[in-house]
């Protein structure tokens, strides 16, 4: 279950993380730790364990790593990102002066939690989605916390899951408020116009918006914020269109891991699932220490 990582193999975190985990560490003033200046006047060399709490699929290993290094620690994964855990298993251990391992404990941890719950719910939806249709594909949104879209985004990936947009620049999404001053064929054709090889997507709610997109040359169509069955009624109607076959479809709104199986039963590709992100319960991991030298 546990695997031990070669450092000189590690994945290259998202540009500018190093500089916002420095951010975390001095919203936490990790340097002015009253309880532990209080406690330990002297360096004491100590080693600590971090182990998971419960079941799940783990994120957030190179970015603990990284916060080690930063508070001059030495850092060795037990766990890579994305492998499956059990509660009990050790993923990290730490090593150095325990002052710092003690001021460091808490950003270490939300970050891994955030990110290894996220991972863990991405998992949960892809097993979910993919007992009922294999292939189907469970994809991120936008809706992320500010500020921690890319390691959120990779979370996912560390799940299972797709990234899909990344942001407003990387690909076009003609959504129901372009929709209110523009008819979907002619929001279809401008997006095509200027999309220099970026994917165009369609929101549609009705087979007559899907209709309308398809005959413009869309390929890729969002059927959103429709139950299950009638989702299922649109898929099927959308398949029987010209170019509805090959028509990437793709379901969204109010979907969970408690309900993505019954979307996956409609015929979609996909679903999207701002969930993941935005609502992931944390993985509960924690730090103990093992051995320490010196009194402080």
């Amino acid at each position: 279950m546990s695997h031990r990582r070669n450092s000189r193999r590690r994945p290259t975190l998202p540009a500018g993380t190093s500089r916002q985990l420095r951010a975390a560490l001095a919203e936490d003033r990790w340097t002015h730790d009253a309880t532990t200046r209080a406690l330990l006047q002297r360096r004491v060399r100590a080693r600590a364990h971090v182990i998971v709490q419960d079941n799940g699929t783990l994120s957030g290993i190179r970015v603990a790593q990284e916060i080690g290094r930063i508070a001059g620690l030495r850092v060795t994964a037990r766990s890579r990102d994305g492998a499956r855990v059990r509660r009990g298993t050790v993923v990290l251990e730490l090593e150095g002066d325990l002052r710092r391992i003690l001021a460091v404990e808490r950003t270490l941890l939300n970050f891994l939690m955030h990110l290894s719950g996220v991972a863990t719910e991405t998992a949960r939806a892809v097993r979910a989605g993919r007992a009922v249709r294999p292939g189907f594909q469970v994809r991120a949104t936008r809706k992320t916390l500010p500020g921690l879209r890319d390691l959120e985004k990779a979370a996912v990936v560390h799940g299972g899951g797709e990234t899909h947009r990344r942001d407003l620049s990387d690909a076009l999404l003609i959504k129901g408020n372009h929709l209110a001053v523009l008819p979907v064929s002619e929001a279809v054709r401008r997006s095509l116009a200027s999309a220099s090889r970026r994917p165009v997507q369609v929101e549609v709610r009705t087979l007559v918006q899907a209709r309308d997109a398809l005959g413009a040359g869309a390929r890729r169509l969002l059927i959103d914020n429709r139950s299950p069955s009638a989702a299922r009624r649109l898929v099927r109607a959308i398949r029987r269109l010209p170019g509805g076959p090959q028509t990437d479809l793709e379901v969204s709104g109010g979907i969970d891991v408690t309900n993505i199986a019954a979307y996956a039963r409609t015929g979609a590709d996909a679903a999207s699932l701002g969930s993941l992100t935005h609502s992931a319960p944390a993985l509960p991991v924690h730090l103990v220490v093992v051995s320490h030298r010196g009194t402080g």
